[in-house]
């Protein structure tokens, strides 16, 4: 048989003889020059302070109110009380008083806040069963062995939910009152303040057959901390209950930072005077303090806020893009300054 012909020794690794493999494309290679560079930095610098005025002004337009109520007023009995883990299941309520100086108007959104409450650790954020939570009755009877030790009671009944995330929920309540003539009571929805993929993929109740709910959840126990079980977590909204409860939901998404809010309810701006937004005027919140935070050494507030396009009151964007504008334009004014005095005429390009 004949031996192939073709090329043999350093002309078979030569590349074939062809403009794109011999780097002989037509290329354009800018000339960097200061009549090019310098407008470039000006107009950028033009374009992040528009962008961080425009941004700021948008923040400042949110109207936000923050109350701390860990000690405030009557709520100082109750934090003293839930000092003793004794009296944890025994009910304490309070009311803090303030007032709105200016409308909140347009859509108001409520939240509770946590200071110093670490949900971002990693042990903390593995105590749980998502398998569970999707309904899935194998890991209802038998969870998953990261929910340890809140896996089951000393009469081994698993807990629904598991794990230490569910366990620690924040469970303090709230009704917020127009001190008007007479007082009425501010309407929130309570429900669908969770994500859309939480609610509809993320969380399920197992399916109940025969019976009601309750009898998806027999043989199980509330978590530790809880004081009524899963499947009665909203008396008033049955069809809210079990794994698919918003506040359960709400606050099985973790914090990533050990200060954090969550969204407790909206304004209902059904109904007169509160169509237009919140009234000025005098307000209560009438609390059920349950939550303690003595032990991790936290605090506790309610905040009242109205959002735009941009969110809720952050300053962070806008004061980046206006400091990052100040860094241009004084970049781009020592740069015009070294231009005119060593490179206009010229003299640095002379041998």
């Amino acid at each position: 048989m004949g031996r192939a012909k073709g090329k043999t020794g350093p002309l078979a690794r030569r590349p074939d003889n062809s403009a794109f493999k011999q780097q002989r494309l037509p290329a354009w290679s800018p000339m960097l020059t200061a009549n090019t560079v310098l407008p470039f930095f000006y107009l950028l610098a033009l374009i992040c302070m528009v962008l961080g005025v425009w941004l700021l002004l948008t923040v400042q337009s949110i109207q936000e109110m923050k109350m701390d109520y860990t000690e405030a007023g009557g709520c100082y009995d109750c934090f003293e009380k839930r000092k003793n883990v004794t009296n944890a299941a025994k009910p304490c309520t309070c009311t803090l008083l303030f007032s709105i100086e200016k409308p909140f108007e347009g859509d108001v959104f409520f939240y509770y806040g946590l200071k110093n409450f670490h949900q971002n650790l990693r042990r903390y954020m593995d105590s749980r069963d998502d398998a569970q939570m999707v309904g899935r009755k194998k890991n209802l009877k038998t969870p998953s062995t990261y929910c340890t030790p809140f896996i089951s009671d000393s009469e081994n009944r698993p807990f629904a939910p598991c794990g230490a995330v569910a366990n620690s929920i924040f469970n303090d309540s709230f009704t917020l009152k127009y001190q008007s003539n007479p007082s009425v009571a501010v309407p929130l929805l309570r429900n669908g303040i969770s994500w859309y993929t939480d609610k509809n993929i993320k969380f399920r109740n197992p399916q109940v057959t025969n019976g009601t709910l309750a009898k998806a959840f027999e043989g199980t126990a509330p978590p530790p901390f809880w004081q009524k079980p899963v499947y009665e977590l909203d008396p008033q909204e049955p069809i809210n209950n079990g794994f698919i409860n918003d506040d359960l939901i709400v606050w099985m998404r973790e914090a990533a930072f050990p200060n954090f809010k969550k969204l407790y309810g909206i304004l209902n701006r059904a109904n007169h005077p509160f169509t237009k937004g919140l009234p000025k005027g005098n307000y209560t919140i009438e609390i059920s303090y349950n939550f303690p935070v003595q032990h991790f050494q936290g605090r506790k507030l309610v905040v009242l806020t109205t959002l735009t396009w941009f969110g809720g009151q952050n300053h962070f964007l806008p004061i980046a893009y206006l400091v990052t504008s100040s860094l241009i334009l004084v970049l781009a004014i020592i740069l015009t300054v070294v231009w005119w005095k060593f490179g206009k005429d010229g003299k640095n390009m002379e041998e």
